[in-house]
């Protein structure tokens, strides 16, 4: 493949991640993994990833002991997601119920990995654009998204009726292997962002790094660990948090991560068993700190058995507690501080619950692989992440009785295909 065409795929790849319209959530609202061999597997790939776009996202010195080594190998997908969103609204008007716009949502990905240095010790270089945060409502023209009217004002019944949080990478990376059973690597993040929360769509950029290493002590176990530096965006104008007339700007920060996984392969070529930890740092990252999210403990599992030459099967589970902390009690009345303005509680739970509800916990996987050629093969994968609904109840801005609910659970379809030459 010359330079000019594989840059062409990566540039159309980066158009369709920058420019998507998306809605999803599944780890807070980062999404469990890219592509569809990792994310049938659970989200699984720090110890072991099997392809190149899951390496550059999980850990990048796993490219010097992918499985197409010492081969190059590129891999595009592009995964079709379904999120069923609805919410329930309760104030001294009445209760107001919506389901968020039924959409499907595709989200594209590619990656690519090569040798630069193929004889001892081994150097490569890899790079990918993928999408790795997503959330949104659209509750516009709903019974929530209506206004009433007392003592002379018009009261909102709800913010946070309509979001988009959409934030995609191009990651460019290195990993080196000085010595048989040690893989080091790095990749540099240039992120892009988009916010709408109904004022328009606000873009920005930030950059960060992720290094990670891979310690292979025996043919059949592999041990890995990452990190993830944290990445803010500034969205200017985005939202009168206030209700003063004027566009406030919010910070949004992607969180540090830390990951670590254990790979073992009780059947060399043949059964593959991997289980990895992540820690996300919500409740120090600046703009989820505001709305009070709390820290992750990512769990998940992935296994992949070769049941012929050509056919691989492969099934996960991935869990993560619900980040968005529950203010049961809350007086909608009182002022709460965001970056500087001061938001009514009522808006500001009904902005946590209604607007952004990241709150899927448990997410079920299962994967096929086929491989007609010796290097072509196509990947399919499934996801649901099971409903989960979360309640708050408080006083509204009059004191009367209060409440927000939100219920979520997530389908997505992937396919893929993979090209090692």
């Amino acid at each position: 493949m010359s330079g000019k065409r594989f840059m062409t795929l990566i540039v159309a790849a980066i158009l369709g991640l920058a420019l998507g319209n998306t809605a999803r959530a599944t780890n807070g609202d980062n999404l469990i993994s890219v592509g569809p061999i990792s994310r049938s597997m659970g989200g699984v790939g720090i110890a072991s990833p099997q392809d190149a776009v899951s390496a550059v996202f999980a850990n990048p010195a796993a490219m010097c002991f992918g499985p197409y080594c010492p081969s190059s190998r590129l891999d595009a997908s592009v995964d079709l997601f379904i999120p069923s969103v609805s919410t329930k609204v309760t104030n001294s008007f009445g209760t107001f119920s919506a389901d968020s716009d039924y959409r499907v949502y595709p989200l594209p990905a590619i990656g690519y990995s090569t040798p630069i240095i193929e004889q001892d010790p081994q150097l490569r270089f890899g790079i990918a654009a993928y999408g790795v945060t997503g959330l949104g409502v659209n509750y516009r023209g709903t019974d929530v998204d209506q206004s009433d009217s007392a003592f002379g004002m018009t009261i909102p019944r709800a913010a946070g009726t309509f979001t988009q949080l959409q934030q995609a990478k191009l990651a460019p990376a290195l990993a080196y292997q000085p010595l048989d059973w040690l893989s080091l690597g790095a990749s540099f993040h240039l992120q892009y962002g988009s916010l709408d929360l109904g004022a328009g769509a606000k873009t920005g950029w930030a950059v960060g790094i992720q290094p990670g290493l891979i310690v292979k002590p025996l043919d059949w176990l592999s041990f890995g660990a990452t990190y993830i530096s944290p990445q803010k965006i500034k969205y200017n104008n985005v939202a009168d948090f206030e209700g003063d007339g004027e566009y406030d700007s919010l910070e949004l920060e992607a969180p540090q991560q830390f990951g670590v996984g254990v790979a073992v392969e009780p059947i060399l070529g043949k059964l593959l068993v991997e289980t990895d930890v992540k820690f996300i740092n919500w409740s120090q990252a600046k703009g989820y700190d505001d709305f009070d999210w709390q820290d992750q403990w990512v769990f998940n599992i992935g296994v992949q058995y070769k049941a012929l030459d050509w056919v691989t099967l492969r099934a996960g589970y991935n869990f993560a507690e619900n980040p968005v902390k529950s203010h049961g009690g809350f007086v909608g009345s009182e002022l709460i501080d965001v970056q500087g303005h001061l938001m009514p509680t009522y808006y500001y739970e009904s902005f946590r619950i209604v607007g952004f509800p990241a709150i899927v916990e448990n997410h079920i996987t299962f994967g096929l692989g086929l491989a007609p050629t010796d290097n072509f093969t196509i990947e399919l994968s499934y996801m649901y992440a099971l409903q989960k609904t979360m309640r708050e109840e408080g006083t509204d801005l009059f004191g009367g009785p209060a409440a927000f609910e939100s219920t979520l659970n997530e389908n997505s379809f992937g396919v893929g295909i993979s090209y090692t030459f």
